[in-house]
């Protein structure tokens, strides 16, 4: 049996907007300073993944979203702390607000081709690669 602790569960959200997903960059004082991410956040005692995605991203962002598909999780271990990254594929709810950076230095749209060459933090790259994959795979027959 380990014992390291339990990883820290994490949501993200991979919002996507004509073929781009926007990306926020973490401010310089904060861990990981200056990296790009998926915005998102922790999921709370009681939360379900949906339900902090939700909240997350109207705290950070502003803006609502509709859950399009959930993508495979992944943990990743830093020095500090273990993260469980949750994300989803998500899109900007018909009725909602532009996204704007309230936590975040800085927010682009990225092609989603070019997200492995942005400065990402290092638990983001299988979640990058498992959206690509994703994009590329059919969709399932019923």
């Amino acid at each position: 049996m380990s014992n390291s602790p339990l990883p820290l569960l994490v949501v993200c959200a991979l919002i996507e907007r004509d073929g781009d997903v926007l990306m926020a960059r973490r401010p310089a004082h904060k861990h990981l300073g200056g990296k790009w991410e998926f915005p998102g956040g922790k999921i709370e005692s009681g939360e379900t993944a949906e339900a902090a995605l939700h909240r997350e991203l109207l705290e950070e962002l502003g803006c609502t979203v509709e859950i399009l598909r959930p993508l495979a999780p992944h943990t990743h271990a830093y020095a500090a702390v273990t993260v469980q990254l949750i994300p989803f594929v998500v899109c900007l709810a018909a009725d909602s607000e532009p996204p704007r950076a309230r936590e975040h230095d800085g927010l682009r749209w990225v092609p989603a081709e070019e997200l492995g060459r942005l400065d990402v933090p290092e638990a983001d790259f299988p979640i990058i690669a498992g959206y690509l994959d994703s994009r590329n795979r059919p969709p399932p027959r019923h």
